[in-house]
Parts: structure tokens; C-alpha cells; sequence
């Protein structure tokens, strides 16, 4: 594991836009755990000290890293802090999951598999705003 000392966690709020500070917090944790902008075995601040320096609730940043840690993103390693986890294998495999479980149930439901299809498009458009 490299030197971590010069990477930083970059959270940038938007208190306009209709999306949860959470959701917010999460979605810029994870982005950047999977770019590769904080690397596997970077220090997370505490919950606290994070909901400090956002100005949010400790409780919205501790739920954010719920998600987090559920997503496979960071793991928590008791008193030794938060750490990122080694985000992309964990989300590729909950997201192969998803997708098989998603195509048994559509072909138990009678879908076919062009039926299946668009209901995922659909969805994924619904989710990424497009």
C-alpha cells in the first residue's frame, strides 16, 4: 500500500438540488473510491469529525457510510478507523448478483428476454436521470 498522506477526500454539497446530503456524501465517496481518487486502505475521517467539517448531522454522514460500508465501498475496522475497501470487485459482484437474480425472476414472471431487457433500460435511465 502507497503513501496516502497527499490524497484528500474531496465532498463538495449541493444544499439546492433535491438529492439527500447522504445520498450526496455516499455517491461522491463512492465515485471516488472507484476512480481510484482515494485509494484501497485510505483513511476515512471519523463520522464525526466529517458531519464537522460539512456542517451536517453526525447522523446523516454515519448513515452514508452504512450504505457504504453495505455497498462493499469502505469497510470499518472497529477502533482503527474506516477504510476505503477495494470498492470495484465488491460492486461488480453485487451487481452480478442483482442482474441474475433480476433475470430469474423476469423469466419466471414469463418476460422474454427483449421484455427483460426494456424494463432494465428503463430502469437505468430512470436512475441516472437520463
Amino acid at each position: 500500500m502507497g503513501d496516502n498522506r497527499a490524497v484528500t477526500l474531496k465532498i463538495d454539497l449541493d444544499p439546492d438540488t433535491a438529492t439527500a446530503p447522504y445520498e450526496q456524501l455516499r455517491s461522491q465517496i463512492s465515485g471516488q473510491a472507484r476512480s481510484g481518487a482515494l485509494p484501497v486502505g485510505f483513511r476515512l475521517p471519523t463520522v464525526r469529525a466529517l458531519a464537522e467539517e460539512l456542517g451536517l448531522a453526525a447522523n446523516t454522514v454515519a448513515k452514508a457510510y452504512r450504505a457504504l460500508e453495505a455497498d462493499g465501498v469502505i469497510e470499518t475496522r472497529g477502533r482503527n478507523g474506516t477504510f476505503v475497501a477495494s470498492a470495484g470487485d465488491a460492486a461488480d459482484r453485487r451487481a452480478a448478483a442483482a442482474a441474475q437474480e433480476y433475470a430469474e425472476h423476469a423469466r419466471r414472471l414469463g418476460l422474454s428476454q427483449a421484455q427483460a431487457l426494456s424494463s432494465v433500460q428503463d430502469a437505468v435511465r430512470a436512475a441516472y436521470g437520463r
